[in-house]
This record gives C-alpha cells, sequence and structure tokens, in this order.
C-alpha cells in the first residue's frame, strides 16, 4: 500500500472483511479506536474524547515520535456508516495547519472500501508527516477483522 499524493491532499484505500457499520464504530467509538490505533514502542493513541455530531470536538491523546502527542478536531460531516469528515490539528508537527479528513465506506458482498482523503496538507513537512496512513489502515483492518464490534 503506498498513498497516492497529489498536491496537498492524500489518498489511501483499503478493503475490509466486514460491513460499514462496525468498521464505521471501530473509527468512531473511543473505546474501540484506542484498542487499534498504534503498535506498543512506536506510536501509541492511549485516550480519545468524541462528541459524534456535526460541529462536535474530539481529541487523541498517546506517544509516538518519542514524546506526547495529541491530535484533534471537529466533526464536519456524518452520514453513518458510509462517511466520515473531520479537521486535524496534532502537535507532533511543528508548523502544523489544520487540515481535513475523509473517510468514505462502501459496503459490497460482507467487504468495505475505506477511501482515506486528508486534505489541506500544505508543505512538504506536513505531507511528510501523515505518510503513515497506510499503517494506520492496516491496523484499522487488523482489528475490525478480528474483533467481535
Amino acid at each position: 500500500m503506498n498513498p497516492t499524493i497529489q498536491s496537498d491532499t492524500v489518498v489511501e484505500e483499503i478493503t475490509i472483511k466486514g460491513s460499514a457499520e462496525r468498521i464505521f464504530e471501530a473509527l468512531t467509538n473511543p473505546i474501540h479506536r484506542v484498542r487499534w490505533w498504534g503498535a506498543e514502542g512506536r506510536f501509541r493513541f492511549t485516550h480519545m474524547e468524541s462528541d459524534l455530531r456535526p460541529g462536535g470536538k474530539w481529541l487523541m491523546r498517546g506517544t509516538g515520535f518519542g514524546k506526547d502527542v495529541t491530535v484533534q478536531g471537529e466533526y464536519r460531516q456524518i452520514e453513518r456508516p458510509r462517511l466520515l469528515v473531520f479537521t486535524w490539528l496534532p502537535t507532533w508537527q511543528e508548523d502544523a495547519t489544520e487540515s481535513t479528513v475523509r473517510i468514505d465506506l462502501e459496503e459490497k458482498a460482507g467487504l468495505t472500501r475505506v477511501r482515506l482523503t486528508h486534505s489541506g496538507l500544505v508543505s512538504e513537512t506536513a505531507r511528510g508527516s501523515h505518510r503513515g496512513w497506510p499503517q494506520i489502515l492496516t491496523w484499522l483492518r487488523d482489528y475490525a477483522e478480528r474483533t467481535a464490534i
């Protein structure tokens, strides 16, 4: 899996065995999200707060890059279980500006295609610090396929 990078946007897709509802729940429920987002000793989110509604705030805290990290944002669009759009502002990138993550889920015959589009990455530093989406989507897939959600 290699993310497609177009100007200020990173696009990544993965197919997951399971329903869009199950994957949406893994993406949005704080209990589930902190169970799959990360790998011990590398990068790991351990806390999430979420007000899952348009205009609602969300925040994740953990460790990565040898320090404590936080990423936060606001939900912009929610169409359960097909679409999730939220802003993204990380602390690990010194010159970070708010960007937007869009996750589209399309279910067919027991498989769900997850398409992640991260836009507004206006600098090379921003694009470089967000090349980890393939790994993150792999963690999501592994969790959703092996866990009863």
